[in-house]
């Protein structure tokens, strides 16, 4: 603060204050920058394309779990926090917001640029703000498997960590929203990531950071801007984001665990079903299947 710079700091700190529920309220969307035309660019990149399985109500807010989380999340990003690939087109009537670690949303000027793609924190109290919301129209997109599920992310690899995960089940049950399972093919196809198995010295370090800082740090490479061969680039592989159809789920203010484990058994059973369903048609070979950690 104390640098020729001080009135900035102070301006963009009284703003930040002022501003600060912001992010767990709903973010603050504009639609001038998902328009812009580096986000169309991005998705001819790859490229991206978003399917539809089924109509979504748009008087109903939503639970999209999004899988698999990848190295970057490109898919949910290009598909749910940028209009390229015509989301509003496809579910007319439905705002998404994409989930991100509350940590990024504690850096300046950061927190506003990731706040205008329609990211709120990954918070329990950010996601049932909006499923509150009267009239429904609401889309939370939750990366259920999260930063630790990266560390699987490489090409070939279809490892869901989700056995353990049901707190996005029951957000949904406490607000009587539909669960949509969404999977997004060709996700881990984009980096090379260093051999990790668990047990090793690199996993473990992995783990112990990732409990640390929050964040994981995957060891992961691709191609250059004018070589193929080693880069952080990553590869131009077509990424297919598969919405599924939505489970319903009748509203339970205290659901119970029996109740939650009941659920998350069906979400599990849709998402299983829309992987086999779809895979033939994006290059995964038959003898391939989720598998659930």
């Amino acid at each position: 603060m104390f640098t020729r710079f001080w009135l900035v700091s102070v301006l963009y700190s009284t703003w930040w204050f002022l501003d600060r529920d912001t992010p767990s309220r709903g973010g603050r969307r504009c639609r001038f920058f998902q328009r812009l035309a580096i986000w169309r660019h991005l998705r001819d990149y790859f490229p991206v394309t978003l399917v539809k399985t089924a109509d979504l109500d748009p008087r109903q807010n939503h639970v999209f779990g999004f899988h698999p989380h990848g190295i970057l999340v490109a898919g949910g990003f290009v598909n749910f926090c940028t209009e390229a690939t015509g989301f509003q087109l496809l579910f007319p009537g439905l705002t998404p917001r994409l989930l991100m670690l509350p940590l990024w949303f504690r850096v300046p000027f950061f927190r506003d640029y990731i706040m205008t793609g329609g990211l709120i924190p990954s918070d329990k109290d950010s996601a049932a703000y909006l499923l509150r919301q009267e009239g429904g129209g609401n889309a939370v997109v939750i990366a259920v498997g999260g930063a630790p599920e990266a560390l699987d992310a490489r090409p070939g690899a279809f490892t869901v960590l989700i056995k353990n995960r049901k707190g996005f089940v029951k957000l949904a049950m406490e607000h009587g929203a539909p669960l949509v399972p969404v999977f997004s093919f060709g996700e881990n196809e984009l980096f090379d990531q260093v051999d990790n198995p668990k047990g090793t010295w690199l996993r473990w370090i992995q783990e112990r950071m990732q409990k640390v800082m929050g964040i994981a740090l995957p060891l992961f490479h691709a191609r250059g801007v004018f070589q193929y061969s080693f880069g952080l680039i990553p590869y131009r592989k077509p990424i297919f984001t598969v919405v599924g159809k939505p489970l319903r789920v009748e509203r339970n203010e205290k659901p119970s665990a029996e109740e939650v484990d009941a659920m998350h058994e069906k979400y599990l059973e849709e998402l299983c079903k829309l992987f086999e369903e779809h895979k033939a048609k994006y290059g995964v070979p038959e003898d391939k299947h989720l598998s659930f950690v």
